[in-house]
């Protein structure tokens, strides 16, 4: 495996006394945002497995642009109904004609599409509730042969200059909202709280062993009997929450509000007829929800890249985030020395994916001291993970790696 030849710089961090006040946010499958992030990368998927199938390799293609414009409706306890459809557009660029094979992007994206909605948000009708156009252009001609040149030589180029970030390990407040997300999503917490919809997003302000944990989630009107029945589900729901926040963070106190801007003396409160705010309450695009690890934290390193519906191969803005959140949990599981980790790598259009023209890691060992020795373990991490980057694409289009 060769080396990377831009060299290797790492920076030692000061030891870790416990992060001062973080705030952490997660939106949830069925946040407008979230759902045109997994839109674009099933896109992508269909798109990378009709090359491979057609043409022998993933061809040329970027539809990381998602915009979901809402819909009307009514919602109402035991019921509601979509009174104006939701409408989605799906944009980008992609190879749609190689060696006089029409490229069926359209049918492609809507199908996709379609097979997420159903697999995720059960109670829209995909068909009646859903317009989705596909607005993708042919990509542009030096990109193409960008890849016809990568394809013959075996090397994949980097399609643009870009960075990816990475850290590791997770605070524990960063952990807690993964827990509570995944809760709502597959344990106690639907059985408490049966109404709630999949458009669930958390918000964590955490010091020390104390939170704050703010939850907007969109309930279901066929779910919730009466106003009785919301508030009582409401009130498990915010039980339940702190229980797992408290086991999840070892919090000594965990402060818990759900649908926090609820009025309900007026009834005014979060109830939707499908689950999702998309329906009526919010828009959505790429790249404005959660990073690859699932979380928004404007308190470590992050990059703005939209990772969901990039080609796999080759488009650093997708690979160098997978990668530098690898680099960066690796040395911290595989480098007893090594406490916390955190990894930026930064391409050059044109240059091969696995030699980033940058690579930045930043490590904390123990007790702040300096290890000798530990550099060569670093660069040998780094350069087996970026080794690993030939065959990320795999993993990705058998959807084995979450991007949102």
């Amino acid at each position: 495996m060769p080396e990377a030849t831009a060299p290797l710089e790492i920076v030692r961090l000061p030891a870790m006394r416990g992060l001062p006040l973080e705030i952490v946010e997660r939106k949830g499958i069925g946040h407008p945002d979230t759902i045109c992030d997994a839109l674009a990368e099933e896109f992508s998927v269909a798109l990378s497995r009709f090359y491979r199938e057609r043409f022998g390799m993933i061809m040329h293609h970027n539809v990381d642009k998602v915009l979901l414009r809402g819909g009307a409706a009514h919602a109402g306890f035991g019921g509601g109904r979509i009174i104006s459809p939701i409408e989605i557009y799906l944009c980008g660029r992609a190879t749609l004609h190689y060696k006089g094979v029409r490229v069926p992007a359209r049918e492609l994206a809507i199908e996709a599409a379609r097979d997420w909605l159903r697999r995720h948000l059960p109670a829209l009708d995909c068909v009646r509730h859903v317009r989705i156009k596909c607005l993708v252009r042919q990509g542009s001609a030096d990109l193409i042969a960008l890849f016809e040149r990568a394809h013959a030589k075996g090397i994949w180029f980097a399609n643009d200059s870009s960075i990816g970030v990475g850290f590791a390990p997770l605070s524990p407040i960063e952990r807690m909202v993964l827990d509570i997300d995944r809760d709502l999503r597959t344990g106690g917490g639907r059985r408490v709280a049966p109404g709630i919809g999949p458009d669930i997003k958390i918000m964590a302000a955490g010091k020390g062993r104390s939170a704050a944990v703010t939850l907007a989630c969109a309930f279901v009107g066929r779910h919730v009997q009466d106003l009785d029945d919301y508030h009582g589900q409401k009130q498990r729901l915010a039980r339940r929450i702190a229980a797992v926040a408290a086991r999840a963070a070892g919090l000594h106190t965990a402060d818990v509000a759900v649908n926090a801007a609820d009025d309900e003396d007026a009834g005014s409160i979060y109830l939707t007829a499908t689950g999702t705010s998309a329906e009526a309450g919010d828009d959505g695009s790429t790249g404005r929800g959660n990073r690859i690890n699932g979380l928004i934290t404007p308190g470590r390193p992050m990059t703005l890249e939209a990772a969901a519906g990039k080609n796999p191969v080759s488009h650093v803005g997708k690979l160098y985030n997978i990668a530098a959140r690898a680099i960066a949990e690796a040395l911290v599981a595989q480098v007893p020395e090594i406490k916390r980790a955190e990894c930026w790598l930064a391409s050059r259009i044109g240059s091969p994916v696995v030699e980033p023209h940058r690579t930045i890691v930043r490590v904390g060992q123990s007790g702040g001291r300096r290890v000798a020795g530990i550099d060569a373990q670093i660069g040998s991490v780094v350069r087996r993970e970026l080794g690993r980057l030939r065959e990320t694409w795999r993993a990705l289009i058998a959807r084995r790696i979450q991007l949102y």
